[in-house]
């Protein structure tokens, strides 16, 4: 089936996608935010529309989905922080799909809903019969758009109506922090604590088995009610909720209880569904929720911005302090590694062994290999400043500074130096931007692979319908190749069946050419396949004539009544054995495609037609009483029964005549029978001995001329009404 599924739901979503894809069927998905949320991979074709939009007509005219499923309630697009707006866009989206896809009259419309459409003031279950009354503006909203679907379902359309009790499922991206688990691992992640009732029951429904529940609505034949609550019908507190969250958590998590002596939550009960479709939960939450909380702790830095945390200010000071540390440590570490150089220098300096060594230059490239160009001037100024604080132990500041020597080891420190952290900030630089330039390629390469994937799945829709398309050759050669399950002598009769089922006619006629000029009915599916009568001089058709003469197909394209719409010959050696002929075909159909497909099925029955001669040539001298024309009565009895299954099933007309013998004169009878009888009808012997003479394509009332004309010729017989074979 084509599926239309509308919204973006996040793992709930996913989970649907999954469900669908490994039953066959062919995902379509209509969003409003591209690339948001869950990556789309195995659907057939993403839109990216607003509901609104006016092009959704087109969208559902090119899809012609069996089944849409309106997310509605989970849908990740509608944003409820400003209700007024978001609740107008939501009931003028889901009016727009709803009044386009009812226009397409085609297919079953699924609206997700959730128990928000009720008030939290009751403790009882809640049933499909009883009034909703929501206290958040989004359980209205999603109550409005309930309303909306039973006035369309009121109108004949067929519409169902989903309402799905607390879903919780699987935490994996921002998107399905909406949950009543998620929103209890946001708290204690925030707070340290959970607020929780132990007054207040509720019953949670798993993704999966909402998935599950779901699927039987789309592929049930039919439904009894417009509206089904989807339940797993476990029910417990949130205390307890509370208390499976909080064992899951690494850190420790207090729950406090909340004083509250009323129920303000609702359970939705799911009788109705279960009796109609039977339900089976295959998640608990006693045991799925710890392990939702569990990996919710440890990847909570994935989940923080979903929710307003406290401290905001404060983290927002710390995070910008510990920039700044981060970006003075590398100027800290100069400073401090300046000293052991400075020390260094002035040892060095008068000794025999290290006054030629540059303390501070080493100090110079080490910092610029390490950190690049800032640091290196940094250290370079560090340097210049240690250089002449250590001359002017001995001359004066004065002197230092008029001294050439000092500028060409400022200089030489500077260009070296800079030149170095230059060609490491240039190395930098280029493995930044290959480092870029290797994550643009990992997510172009996965956009390919989200196209190559998508492509695999349509090749291998697109090579199924092409296998399974009713003109295909493999499918034509499964029809023809049914004839090999027939006798010899009745493949004829069905090879007009199958012409009739491949070609798409009612009307379709086979004649045995029986010299240059005459052709005789064979099989016929209707009264109008029979019009041409019995017998033809197809020689004097000369428009189809010329055209079968060189083993072309003829098509009627003057509409000639005297002419089938569509003609062909099949061939043997060169010579014209059968005319296979067709009407009841729309002018639109006459092709040349369609004349190809005949040619194709002309070989293929062609092929089953001379196997069954040859086994028929083979066997003849084993089918007649030796030194007669008779048929033994083992090969006139298949015959019998062949003729009169194919007129049973209106495939021909025949008649059976039982002849009155005596012992002595029974070649002599056989010998006139034959000389009275035309090429396609045949003498035989049934078990006892008794003669009959079969008359293929006859009624009734031409067998009754044709004992007449027995008679006259002294032949006695008798037409045998009653088959006994």
């Amino acid at each position: 089936m084509n599926i239309l599924l509308v919204g973006n739901a996040g793992n709930f979503m996913r989970l649907m996608i999954n469900r669908l894809n490994k039953e066959g069927h062919r995902v379509f998905v209509l969003t409003e935010e591209p690339k948001k949320g869950y990556s789309l991979k195995k659907v057939f074709e993403v839109y990216h529309f607003s509901y609104e939009d006016a092009c959704v007509r087109e969208v559902l005219e090119s899809i012609m989905p069996q089944v849409v499923v309106f997310l509605g309630a989970y849908d990740h697009n509608f944003s409820w922080n400003r209700v007024e707006n978001t609740a107008a866009s939501y009931a003028a989206g889901l009016t727009n799909i709803l009044m386009n896809y009812t226009a397409l009259k085609k297919g079953r419309f699924v609206y997700l809903s959730s128990e928000s459409v009720f008030g939290g003031g009751s403790a009882q279950f809640m049933t499909e019969d009883d009034p909703t009354g929501a206290y958040s503006k989004k359980g209205q909203a999603i109550a409005i758009g309930e309303d909306i679907c039973k006035n369309y379902a009121r109108m004949g359309n067929d519409v169902v109506i989903l309402r799905l009790d607390h879903l919780y499922g699987e935490i994996r991206k921002k998107e399905d922090t909406d949950t009543i688990c998620a929103d209890m691992c946001l708290e204690a992640v925030q707070t340290g604590e959970i607020i929780a009732s132990q007054n207040e029951k509720i019953m949670l429904l798993h993704e999966a088995d909402a998935v599950e529940f779901i699927y039987q609505i789309m592929v049930a034949k039919d439904h009894k009610h417009t509206l089904y609550q989807l339940s797993s019908g476990e029910k417990m507190s949130r205390y307890e909720l509370a208390q499976a969250v909080a064992a899951g958590m690494e850190n420790e998590v207090s729950i406090v209880e909340e004083e509250n002596k009323k129920y303000r939550e609702v359970m939705l009960s799911g009788k109705r569904y279960d009796e109609e479709f039977g339900s089976r939960v295959l998640h608990h939450a006693e045991t799925d929720v710890e392990k939702i909380a569990a990996y919710f702790s440890r990847h909570v830095s994935e989940f923080t911005d979903a929710g307003q945390k406290k401290g905001h200010l404060f983290r927002r000071l710390g995070s910008r302090t510990k920039e700044i540390i981060t970006n003075l440590i590398p100027f800290m570490e100069n400073l401090i590694c300046f000293i052991p150089f400075f020390m260094l220098n002035n040892r060095a300096v008068g000794s025999e062994y290290f006054q030629n060594i540059d303390f501070y230059l080493l100090y110079v490239l080490l910092f610029a290999l390490v950190y690049g160009q800032q640091q290196a001037t940094f250290s370079a100024l560090l340097a210049v400043a240690g250089y002449c604080f250590r001359q002017m132990y001995h001359r004066s500041g004065f002197d230092v500074m008029l001294d050439y020597n000092t500028y060409v080891w400022i200089a030489q420190l500077l260009i070296l130096g800079l030149a170095v952290g230059y060609l490491r900030d240039q190395l930098r630089a280029m493995r930044e931007e290959q480092r870029h330039e290797v994550s643009y390629l990992t997510k172009q390469l996965d956009d390919i692979s989200d196209i190559n994937v998508s492509n695999v799945r349509v090749k291998e829709i697109l090579a199924n319908q092409i296998v399974n398309q009713n003109d295909s050759f493999g499918k034509l050669y499964e029809i023809t190749s049914s004839l090999e399950q027939y006798e010899p002598c009745e493949v004829l009769f069905y090879a007009a069946e199958v012409l009739a089922k491949l070609m798409g006619s009612k009307d379709v006629a086979i004649y045995t050419v029986a010299n240059r000029s005459y052709a005789r009915l064979f099989s016929a599916t209707s009264e109008k396949a029979r019009s041409l009568g019995n017998s033809i001089n197809y020689s004097e058709m000369d428009a189809m004539y010329t055209v079968l003469a060189g083993k072309k197909v003829y098509i009627n394209k003057n509409m000639d009544e005297r002419y089938p719409l569509m003609a062909n010959a099949i061939y043997s050696e060169d010579e014209m054995q059968l005319i296979l002929m067709i009407w009841g075909i729309p002018w639109e159909r006459m092709t040349l495609g369609q004349a190809n497909m005949l040619t194709v099925i002309g070989y293929l029955i062609q092929n089953a037609v001379v196997r069954a001669n040859r086994y028929i040539s083979a066997l003849e001298q084993q089918r007649y009483i030796k030194g007669t024309n008779i048929l033994e009565p083992e090969a006139f009895l298949a015959l019998v029964k062949a003729y009169l299954n194919a007129r049973d099933k209106g495939l021909t007309q025949c008649a059976l005549l039982s002849v009155d013998t005596k012992e002595n004169d029974r070649d002599e009878v056989g010998k006139r029978l034959i000389k009275l009888l035309r090429q396609s009808d045949y003498v035989g012997e049934l078990e006892g001995g008794k003669m009959y003479a079969l008359l293929a394509n006859t009624s009734a009332k031409d067998a009754t001329m044709v004992r007449e004309r027995f008679e006259k010729e002294d032949v006695s017989c008798q037409i045998q009404e009653d088959v006994f074979v």
